[in-house]
């Protein structure tokens, strides 16, 4: 089974092809293949690219515990680079995913894409978070010893933002596991402990539903920067600083949000069947 690997910004991704596909992707499959010392290691699978009826192509995003991903913008990124790559586009084409269509425009010979994400949604029944329909801002929600105040969003997939006044791994590792599946969330969550830097930039620490601690994200650093935005804390054009990097992001009066980050080509390879066994 052939594979291309790319990361994007550290936040590793394998890309596979439904024709190279020769036997079914499974839960336990897809965790054996991303397991990082019984597998080839990765972030998750792009599984693409595939018809779409109203994109230019379609795709599907697996998490490493098997699970599938709305919309990933490191995955999308990756995926715009894998299509330049194989010279299946020019500089501007649509995508399908889970979580809605987003448009992509590669620049720098594929080492820079830009996505538009789309619209993030702080209400409550789109995201979802339980109780009464609302936009979810700056609530209170505990886990362990601590209480936060955390605003809900979505951009195809939820978001967890919880503002402080700094941030580091050992926050996200110690809190993000339990904030990802609290009862909250019916749909788990992806959680981003974030500080504001300036009007301009902004710090993210990210937990990710399905994969655990992550160095980058390009949908948690849409909903992160849309949150702080929304909040009146920052501007509309917002570099987002993570452990692997950085993403720029805009966003618009209405919140549609543009991510521009980098790729790099990792390798190629053919993954055995004897991995399975």
């Amino acid at each position: 089974m052939k594979y291309s690997k790319y990361h994007a910004l550290g936040n590793d991704y394998l890309v596979i092809a439904p024709e190279d596909v020769e036997i079914e992707l499974t839960k336990e499959r897809i965790e054996r293949i991303c397991h990082r010392n019984f597998g080839v290691g990765s972030d998750g699978i792009l599984l693409g690219p595939l018809p779409s009826q109203n994109s230019d192509f379609g795709l599907r995003i697996f998490n490493p515990d098997g699970s599938e991903a709305e919309k990933s913008g490191n995955g999308l990124r990756i995926f715009s680079r894998y299509l330049w790559d194989r010279q299946l586009v020019r500089e501007q084409f649509s995508i399908d995913t889970l979580g809605g269509k987003v448009k992509a425009r590669v620049a720098d010979s594929g080492k820079s894409v830009q996505v538009e994400m789309g619209r993030v949604n702080f209400n409550s029944e789109k995201i979802p978070v339980t109780g009464e329909p609302r936009e979810v801002i700056q609530e209170s929600i505990t886990v362990l010893d601590q209480t936060f105040t955390f605003c809900a969003a979505t951009i195809g997939n939820p978001h967890c933002v919880i503002l402080l006044p700094e941030v580091a791994p050992d926050i996200a590792y110690k809190y993000g596991s339990l904030l990802e599946v609290h009862p909250s969330f019916p749909n788990r969550t992806n959680v981003q402990f974030m500080k504001v830097i300036d009007r301009e930039n902004i710090q993210i620490e990210i937990w990710e539903r399905g994969a655990g601690y992550t160095l980058a994200s390009g949908s948690s650093s849409s909903a992160a920067a849309a949150v702080a935005y929304k909040l009146g804390l920052c501007d509309s054009s917002i570099t987002v600083h993570m452990p692997g990097g950085q993403i720029f992001i805009q966003v618009t009066d209405d919140f549609m949000v543009t991510m521009t980050g980098g790729v790099t080509k990792v390798a190629e390879g053919v993954i055995s069947l004897e991995m399975f066994e």
